[in-house]
Formats: structure tokens, C-alpha cells, sequence
């Protein structure tokens, strides 16, 4: 097992409509389409771009 910690990030709602910039932080976050998951590792950056669209996704 890693010893790094990790966040589950899923895509619960569809970023149309939304500013570019969420858009791009959606993307940025490794997410594609609605109910697609990423494993990320738990940083300040990352903890700020789900913050960032939080509104879009769930943390698992």
C-alpha cells in the first residue's frame, strides 16, 4: 500500500453552461464525461480545484 493520500473525485453534474474556467478545472481534475472518476492524490492544489467545482462533483 502507498502511503500517500488520495481523493476519489466523480463528475455528478454536466459542466455546459458553466464559465470555461470550471470547465478547464474539470478537465484539469482528469474528469471526461458525467459519472467518470479520477484518483487523485491529496494535495492543495487539488483540494482547490474540487473546491473550486464543487457544485460538479462528489468526493468518494
Amino acid at each position: 500500500m502507498s502511503d500517500k493520500k488520495t481523493l476519489k473525485v466523480k463528475l455528478i453534474r454536466s459542466p455546459i453552461g458553466c464559465k470555461a474556467s470550471h470547465r478547464a478545472t474539470v478537465v484539469g481534475l482528469g474528469l471526461r464525461r458525467m459519472n467518470s472518476e479520477s484518483v487523485l492524490e491529496d494535495t492543495p492544489a487539488v483540494r482547490g480545484m474540487v473546491n473550486k467545482v464543487s457544485y460538479l462533483v462528489k468526493v468518494l
